[in-house]
């Protein structure tokens, strides 16, 4: 990194310089995601204030622009699932605006029917093991590879091809499994 580009210098950093200038195609850009104007201004803002806390990671000589898209990108899809999730639970206090007094359900998956059990028992362990903690005890992929000593991503590739199986297993009617 050239000292001019240092923020001990004293110089104002690339982004620093340069992110005025690109603010009138983000905001643009954010129009096209969002409905409302005031919400596109928010995420333009937003935008630009985790980019200058994400400073460091930019690498100077990169395409800037492309790097401040993703993060604008990235906070829109955020707020979009977050929106959803919170008009699913308004729609729920809707049905039943009394449901916050009601003790929560048991998970869907608590127990499984005779076929079903007998079938995961017959699962290689890793495999069982990984669904009995995400899908039966509905711990995140996060809890259930610490509880392993895992990485997450083989939590994933166990919990998709047991889930494989277990689907194959209960269309064969129950037919061994194979290797």
């Amino acid at each position: 990194m050239s000292p001019s580009c240092s923020l001990s210098s004293g110089a104002p950093s690339d982004l620093r310089r340069r992110l005025p200038e690109l603010l009138p195609r983000l905001r643009a850009r954010a129009r096209r995601l969002c409905a409302r104007e005031s919400d596109a201004l928010d995420l333009v803002q937003d935008t630009a204030a985790r980019a200058l806390s994400y400073e460091a990671r930019f690498e100077p000589g990169t395409n800037l622009y492309a790097w401040l898209e993703r993060i604008l990108v990235n906070l829109f899809v955020s707020r979009y699932r977050r929106s959803s999730r919170e008009r699913r639970a308004l729609a729920g206090l809707a049905d039943d605006p009394c449901s916050w007094l009601h003790a929560d359900a048991p998970p869907a998956m608590a127990t499984l029917g005779p076929q079903a059990a007998g079938v995961l028992s017959g699962l290689y362990e890793p495999f069982r093991r990984v669904v009995e903690l995400v899908d039966l005890s509905e711990l995140s992929y996060e809890d259930a590879a610490n509880t392993l000593g895992v990485p997450i991503g083989t939590v994933m590739s166990r919990l998709h091809r047991a889930r494989r199986l277990l689907a194959q297993k209960l269309d064969d009617g129950g037919q061994p499994l194979a290797a």
